[in-house]
């Protein structure tokens, strides 16, 4: 069954006299004669105008016609193909040249792209086997709250997570769910009510925090440090109350993440997983077998919770969020120090004192609320006996 939220649109209104998002040269033949500068004002205005119009994503990628995303949908904004050198201009003419070496180089770079205070954008250019791309997400001018996003059930649990001084914390969600947002909302929550130290690592760094009640170090993997595990390491000896990692992707960034939240620090991450029970079996299964029954100790003891998030299609318009949200209690630690991760989820249908709750449980209340389609929800839900539930 394929993804509510990864519908192709139709052709969207997009260039000179079709539509909104401005008189951009691509849309006709692009004039790979212009200088530099030509080429660099009509990529800015393009950027701006889809960012303007509520756009979250573009792509200008060789031997395809530029699109975007708009609430999770694809669509195109010209006729016209890409060449090769097109593509190529149209992605490197607004880097520096340490970052077209980089990636003429290496054929891939992050990197994040300020175009003014409030027009952000995080992008990767990649060469694929037809010529350069580019994939240019839109970064929100204003960190919204963690009630904005669709926690506002959720927000007394999520703050007592956030009110610990120690401990593990985890995002977790498929590419594409607002991870990065909510970890930006909770830094911004911990900024303006707590005093500490916060170090984030990114790559890259796409929301700016800027220091309030905390003073807040934020680093990029490639510009500031070699790695996320490099940053980590380096963190411990820098004073931080609260270390942000901006995915847990390896072996020794987790083995580190883990220590550090045994050793008096808050510790946020984010993994790419959809449920709890998944996240922790990513988690732990990274480790050898013969280190398996002490990390499941460290686990149980310094995990204080798990949010896992995805976006669906809304009734309304555009997406609205689903979560999942673990709370290490007793029994949580018994299940998770004894291997049987396979009991998480009656242990958290009990647990709704706690402040927990089933991604099945929130899809479901989504759409008795007519927030979500029938057909969204069945989509989403994986338990049968409640899928049947809805009609």
């Amino acid at each position: 069954m394929s993804s509510p939220g990864r519908a192709r649109g139709p052709a969207t209104p997009g260039c000179g006299p079709r539509g909104s998002l401005g008189d951009f040269s691509v849309c006709g033949k692009f004039q790979l004669g212009a200088p530099s500068l030509a080429a660099t004002f009509e990529l800015r205005k393009l950027l701006v105008s889809t960012a303007a119009s509520g756009v979250s994503d573009l792509h200008l990628s060789t031997g395809a016609r530029p699109f975007i995303r708009k609430d999770r949908a694809l669509a195109t904004i010209s006729d016209h193909v890409l060449t090769a050198e097109e593509a190529l201009r149209l992605n490197t003419v607004l880097l520096g040249e340490g970052h077209r070496k980089i990636y003429l180089e290496r054929k891939d770079l992050d990197y994040a792209l300020a175009l003014g205070p409030s027009e952000r954008f995080r992008v990767n250019l990649m060469f694929h086997k037809n010529g350069a791309a580019g994939a240019y997400r839109m970064v929100p001018a204003r960190i919204r709250t963690l009630e904005e996003l669709g926690f506002s059930k959720q927000i007394e649990t999520i703050r007592k997570l956030l009110s610990y001084h120690n401990g593990l914390i985890l995002v977790t969600g498929p590419v594409g769910a607002g991870k990065t947002t909510t970890l930006a909302s909770m830094v911004a929550w911990l900024n303006e009510t707590r005093e500490d130290h916060i170090i984030t690592v990114e790559d890259p760094i796409e929301v700016v925090q800027p220091p309030k009640g905390c003073n807040v170090t934020q680093r990029e993997v490639g510009s500031h440090t070699k790695s996320f595990a490099a940053a980590l390491k380096g963190a411990l000896r820098e004073d931080p109350d609260v270390i942000v990692i901006g995915e847990l992707r390896d072996l020794e960034t987790i083995e580190m993440a883990i220590s550090a939240s045994e050793t008096g620090h808050l510790v946020i991450g984010t993994m790419h997983t959809s449920d709890a029970a998944t996240t922790l079996n990513r988690l732990l299964d990274v480790f050898a077998p013969a280190q398996q029954a002490q990390i499941r100790a460290s686990v149980s003891e310094s995990l204080r919770g798990i949010i896992c998030q995805r976006l669906v299609p809304a009734v309304s318009g555009g997406v609205t969020l689903a979560c999942e949200i673990l709370v290490s209690n007793l029994a949580i630690q018994a299940l998770i120090r004894e291997n049987k991760t396979s009991g998480l989820r009656n242990t958290m249908e009990t647990g709704v004192k706690d402040g927990m709750c089933l991604m099945d449980n929130t899809v479901f209340g989504l759409w008795q609320e007519g927030r979500i389609s029938a057909d969204t929800a069945r989509a989403n839900i994986n338990n049968r006996v409640l899928r049947t539930r809805v009609t």
